[in-house]
């Protein structure tokens, strides 16, 4: 029997502080799921953006957003939404957007950075901005800052000593998880960055051709599609926060510490021994 385990990051191997701001009232909204708000419009889409934090806070607060993106050439990748579109299109949107200045992303960076600074060690510090493809324009700002749970080092450690292989999937960046899987030991080969929710799902479909069983650990929405399609779905309640019906009904256990995943692994090897066992 092979077992596999597909780990979302923010929510589920990571204690996240999220901080997003409002566009056009001016407010800051702290500890919110972002995930949630970009999937309450079906036009919104959460983008990140693959810049470093302390370049953006070097910049002028009153330049527009978007003429600091094509001024360094800085990229995108798109997270999560509830319709398919192109990168193209976000980017028509993201480089000619006029009302987001450098300053709304310099408020929710600022926030992260002293509500984090008491954290060891942060493993991820991520941008990005909720586009409205309705009225074209950024509607939020937003930074977050992670830190792995206690314990989930440990979780990672155990499964691969039962030789069970870890992946993580999730919207964050690639090169910030890759930082992450180093602290937990997880191969950068297995680790997927900015997966919308479709591709959580086909890297799970994908898994479920080589291993045994397969399961996902998610905490959000955003990992309905995965878990759905795993043999096993587990929801991870480890991060405080509301989650919508869909995602208790999908999943087949619910934890609220991410060493919880061992015992469920050891139930399922341990099931797996006993149909095996001749009568």
């Amino acid at each position: 029997m092979t077992i596999a385990v597909v780990f979302d990051s923010a929510g589920t191997l990571l204690r996240t502080y999220r901080v997003v701001k409002d566009i056009r009232e001016e407010t800051i909204r702290k500890d919110i799921e972002t995930t949630t708000l970009t999937f309450h419009d079906a036009d919104r889409i959460l983008v990140l953006i693959n810049v470093h934090s302390q370049e953006v806070m070097k910049a002028d607060p009153c330049q527009l957003l978007s003429e600091f993106l094509i001024e360094h050439r800085i990229d995108f990748g798109i997270s999560c939404g509830r319709r398919v579109i192109t990168q193209e299109e976000v980017a028509g949107i993201l480089y000619h957007e006029n009302g987001a200045c450098v300053g709304d992303l310099q408020d929710t960076i600022r926030d992260v950075w002293i509500r984090c600074s008491q954290i060891k060690p942060i493993m991820a510090i991520n941008s990005g901005v909720i586009l409205n493809l309705r009225t074209r324009s950024i509607e939020y700002t937003i930074t977050a800052g992670g830190s792995p749970f206690p314990g989930a080092k440990e979780t990672i450690t155990r499964l691969h000593q039962m030789g069970v292989a870890t992946f993580i999937a999730s919207g964050d960046r690639g090169s910030k998880l890759e930082r992450m899987g180093d602290f937990l030991g997880i191969p950068h080969d297995r680790i997927y960055g900015v997966a919308t929710p479709t591709m959580k799902a086909e890297i799970v479909k994908e898994l479920k051709q080589v291993y045994t069983t397969v399961l996902m650990v998610g905490d959000g929405i955003n990992d309905l599609r995965a878990m759905r399609e795993a043999d096993i779905a587990i929801l991870s309640e480890q991060q405080p926060g509301e989650r919508i019906e869909a995602l208790k009904t999908a999943a087949d256990y619910t934890i609220k510490e991410v060493y919880e995943v061992i015992s469920i692994i050891e139930g399922i090897i341990r099931s797996d021994q006993e149909k095996n066992v001749p009568i």
